[in-house]
């Protein structure tokens, strides 16, 4: 009994593992949100509105995380995540690293875009430039 016990465990992980493996990914896949923006001390000075420092934002989740995030330097830039996951899907993910400029809608590299805190909840947008943004404020006001 035991042995048909193990067999079948494994015909069971086998079946997921394979499933898993031969999944198709979605071309614009949603980010994970595994970890909530923390503030701190330093971090209050951070509102809706205001432009945050690029190394504080986690690029996978678009969230200000209220501290230095991991560095993940590709093709010469450098792009930052809040983890492992965000590490390993900066390089191979195009969205990880590239966002609409809400302003100009053009595709902007989000290692050299002006980022703003856009929610409460430390959301994010990436712009071309500050004049950009002030534009865009001054277009929604």
């Amino acid at each position: 009994m035991k042995t048909v016990l193990k067999i079948t465990m494994i015909i069971l992980f086998s079946a997921t593992v394979l499933y898993a493996c031969n999944k198709e990914t979605p071309k614009n896949p949603e980010p994970v949100a595994v970890q909530k923006p923390q503030p701190t001390d330093s971090s209050a000075k951070y509102v809706k509105g205001s432009h945050v420092p690029t190394e504080t934002v986690c690029m996978v989740n678009n969230a200000y995380m209220g501290k230095k995030q991991i560095e993940v330097p590709h093709n010469g830039k450098m792009y930052y995540g809040c983890c492992e996951m965000c590490v390993k899907r900066i390089p191979s993910d195009k969205t990880a690293r590239e966002a609409i400029d809400p302003y100009s809608g053009k595709t902007v590299d989000k290692a050299d875009a002006y980022i703003v805190m856009i929610s409460d909840e430390g959301e994010v947008a990436y712009f071309e430039n500050e004049e950009n943004y002030n534009k865009f404020l001054t277009q929604n006001s």
